[in-house]
């Protein structure tokens, strides 16, 4: 598992593909090329047996000398894909999976081929969290593992498998296990990727709850922006929906024994299982925080509103107090009390402040100003 995350530094998103020089190879296609087929060898006893051949060579060489092939594909059309089911007699059901992508993560098995599906999930980097920020970006990876060959067929910008080819070249015990321990580095990688962004996603969520949580300076209202938590959640969801299909298929894999499958890179895949689930454990509870999050902001949104509604509600009643005592002494009445009276203005005057005052401080007590 840590010789996998070791690499996560290295694995960076690939919107082009950028061909290699020296002989070497990519995850990402070259701008010149028209061909989906990103790399393809056979592998013999761990080590690279070929270099640069095409999936028929490979097949064709894998059928004759012995050892595995490995083909890499980014994104192909049904055309591009067309000969390679042939060649390797893919079911046509996994093949239209394939090409249109937008799957669940899922373990399917076709005759003597397992096909599975992989979502990969990337953390979008941003200055400042907003209602309208991309949090995290999919990504598909779908392996279809037969006994002497594994077909990897990546859709999106990221989700690169370069530097796991290199890794795995460079471990020649483990890659001689054969297809089934490419399909579990595979399965490593993507799980390392799902605990980084947790981490990530975790750090947002904290920001969330602390603006919700904290005082409000001079001039702001209590709670934070509701659309941020709410895009946020959203993000959170399409996180939890790559996730959560996921857990099923990684138990079958590290639990019910299977032809195509190494029993010891069958080991291998219950630790995989065990951070999924443990992934799949922070996810929910991330969901389940947000909801809180957003409930308490709403309450805010509603205390704000009441504290509003008090303080507009006490003023009226103190200005209630001077227009009552002018309406009074507006009225046009030949016979009425302190009309004439030398000292009634500045009476009516002092008993009006005096009555405002007393409410005020009644109010202020009570904390409705």
């Amino acid at each position: 598992m840590s010789m996998i995350r070791d690499l996560r530094a290295a694995v960076r998103p690939a919107l082009r593909r950028v061909p290699v020089q020296g002989g070497g190879y990519d995850a990402t296609r070259a701008p010149s090329t028209d061909s989906a087929v990103v790399d393809c060898a056979v592998y013999r006893d761990g080590k690279r047996a070929s270099d640069h051949v095409s999936p028929a060579e490979a097949m064709r060489r894998v059928r004759s000398e012995g050892g595995f092939a490995w083909i890499g594909l980014h994104e192909p059309t049904e055309q591009e894909f067309a000969g390679i089911a042939r060649e390797f007699g893919l079911h046509p059901l996994a093949v239209e999976d394939a090409v249109h992508a937008h799957q669940r993560p899922k373990l399917e098995r076709y005759d003597d081929t397992l096909f599975t599906v992989f979502k990969t999930i990337h953390y979008v980097e941003h200055a400042e969290l907003t209602a309208t920020s991309e949090v995290v970006e999919t990504g598909e990876v779908m392996c279809f593992t037969g006994p002497d060959f594994i077909i990897t067929v990546r859709h999106g910008g990221q989700g690169s498998l370069r530097a796991l080819r290199h890794h795995l070249q460079d471990d020649p015990q483990l890659l001689g296990k054969g297809p089934s321990a490419v399909l579990h580095a595979i399965a490593d990688q993507v799980v390392d990727g799902y605990i980084a962004v947790a981490d990530a996603v975790q750090d947002d969520i904290d920001e969330v709850e602390i603006d919700v949580f904290s005082e409000p300076t001079k001039g702001q209202r209590r709670g934070g922006d509701a659309g941020r938590i709410y895009q946020l959640k959203r993000e959170v969801l399409e996180f939890k929906r790559a996730v959560t299909p996921l857990i099923r298929p990684m138990q079958l894999l590290s639990e019910r024994p299977m032809r195509l499958v190494d029993p010891d890179i069958q080991k291998y895949f219950r630790d995989v299982a065990d951070h999924l689930a443990r992934v799949h454990e922070q996810v929910v509870s991330f969901d389940d925080l947000l909801n809180s999050i957003l409930q308490a902001n709403l309450a805010q949104a509603s205390v704000a509103q009441n504290e509003d509604a008090r303080k507009i509600t006490s003023w009226a009643a103190i200005c209630a107090v001077p227009t009552m005592i002018a309406g009074i002494y507006g009225m046009n009445f030949d016979n009425m009390p302190e009309l004439h009276w030398k000292y009634g203005y500045p009476a009516v005057m002092v008993v009006t402040v005096a009555i405002c005052v007393g409410i005020h401080r009644g109010f202020k007590r009570n904390g409705w100003l």
